[in-house]
């Protein structure tokens, strides 16, 4: 049976209560509470979770569940998230814990419980759940992605107890720069720009290698930059047949269009490439929130497996922010 935490009112609520603004922490997690479903996460953790038949009762799934959102969104590490919770009335009144009653659950309860979420899967999910809301909502449509993938540094120093890096991350060079760790892959919806799918692999992988998997059989059009020329060549697109018949919308080197065309053929040229990019910019605004809002640039784990199950939580955590601030509802 799901419970759900109700929220007492304390005298530091009436106190905080008298304040002549609310502060954009508090904005962010009650906007993020509302959009939350709660429940139905709830329902998908409950036969994962401890059943409480010895030792004392387990902490409820729900305030283990906030708390961990809360690392999510603040990329917070497990002691820090802790003290978080202590220090800012904001995090308290999301946790919903009253201190005359309760306290807040410890780093290690925060570990046991994450270990739970990534060895079942629970974070990929989750994000399944989400997008699958988002189109029963009519906010996710049908008939175009827009893929793409963005670095995720992992760090490069061997003064660990192995004196090596993690063996699952790799190098890779962009921009004449040289990075040190992951990808994450996505496709989010042409329309709306709403992550559907992701995949994490390490920085060396080609974006090329995993689109394919990216790709939905009832897409019409897929858009990518540069990185994906040449994609409907590969074996893995021409030798299917659904994925055969997209039509790929992948915009050229501007170097290729300086030197194959000129005048008004050029002027043409340019204005196509602009309508290609007005389309894929929906996925920039995706690693925005992802990289500068939620502050996630570094992988804080070893190994994909953890790094995946983190990069689901954002990205869902990404679809509820920006239906969110376009004043859309979940049905």
């Amino acid at each position: 049976m799901v419970k759900i935490m109700k929220k007492q009112v304390t005298f530091a609520d009436v106190e905080y209560g008298n304040r002549k603004r609310r502060t954009r922490r508090e904005e962010f997690l009650s906007m993020m509470d509302k959009k939350l479903p709660w429940k139905r996460f709830i329902e998908l953790i409950e036969p994962y979770y401890f059943k409480g038949e010895r030792g004392r009762p387990p902490i409820g799934i729900e305030t283990m569940l906030r708390m961990y959102f809360l690392q999510v969104w603040f990329t917070l590490s497990d002691e820090s998230v802790e003290d978080s919770i202590y220090d800012s009335y904001a995090m308290r009144t999301f946790m919903g814990i009253n201190f005359m009653e309760s306290q807040a659950p410890d780093s290690t309860t925060l570990v046991k419980f994450r270990k739970i979420l990534v060895d079942n899967c629970i974070q990929v999910q989750l994000m399944y759940m989400i997008a699958e809301m988002l189109e029963e909502s009519g906010l996710l449509m049908r008939g175009g992605s827009v893929v793409d993938a963005t670095i995720i540094s992992a760090p490069t120093s061997t003064k660990n107890k192995s004196g090596e890096r993690d063996p699952e991350m790799h190098s890779t060079k962009k921009g004449g720069q040289y990075y040190f760790g992951a990808k994450a892959h996505i496709s989010v919806d042409a329309g709306a720009g709403y992550v559907r799918d992701v995949e994490t692999t390490a920085a060396n992988v080609d974006d090329r290698d995993v689109v394919h998997v990216l790709i939905r059989s009832d897409d019409e059009v897929v858009y990518g930059d540069a990185g994906y020329i040449g994609i409907e060549k590969r074996d893995e697109i021409k030798d299917d047949p659904e994925l055969s018949g997209i039509e790929y919308r992948i915009n050229e080197k501007r170097s290729k269009i300086q030197k194959t065309v000129y005048g008004q053929q050029e002027a043409y040229a340019r204005h196509i490439e602009q309508r290609k990019i007005a389309v894929r910019s929906k996925v920039e605004y995706v690693f925005h929130v992802v990289k500068n809002i939620f502050g996630f640039r570094k992988t804080p784990y070893k190994g994909l497996e953890k790094l995946h199950a983190r990069l689901c939580a954002l990205f869902l955590s990404a679809n509820l922010y920006m239906c969110a601030r376009a004043g859309r509802t979940l049905s």
